[in-house]
């Protein structure tokens, strides 16, 4: 039979599930309970004072801004790309004109 947690045990997992940003295969693995335990916990908790209106905004606010960052850096890396392919075309352009001439 499997180890028996406390409420309070169970109220921080489904805190943390709910706000930490981490997927909830992570906070599982990172408690020692199973994915479906942590998702029986998170349902049953939902509905209660577990997680308060502004650290739910909070984490919300944190996923858009993973989400946006993560976007800004690929579109980083499409403009380097971008611009190591510009650099090579006007060298080579450059080297062929004055081969021309």
């Amino acid at each position: 039979m499997g180890l028996k947690r406390t409420d309070e045990f169970r109220a921080d997992a489904v805190r943390i599930a709910l706000t930490s940003g981490l997927t909830r295969k992570q906070v599982a693995d990172d408690l020692g309970v199973g994915m479906s335990t942590l998702n029986t916990w998170t349902t049953a908790h939902r509905d209660t004072n577990v997680v308060s209106k502004d650290d739910l905004e909070l984490a919300q606010e944190n996923d858009r801004l993973r989400r946006e960052n993560r976007l800004l850096k690929e579109e980083r890396e499409i403009l380097k790309k971008g611009e190591a392919i510009f650099r090579h075309w006007s060298e080579d352009n450059g080297r062929t004109s004055s081969l021309r001439a």
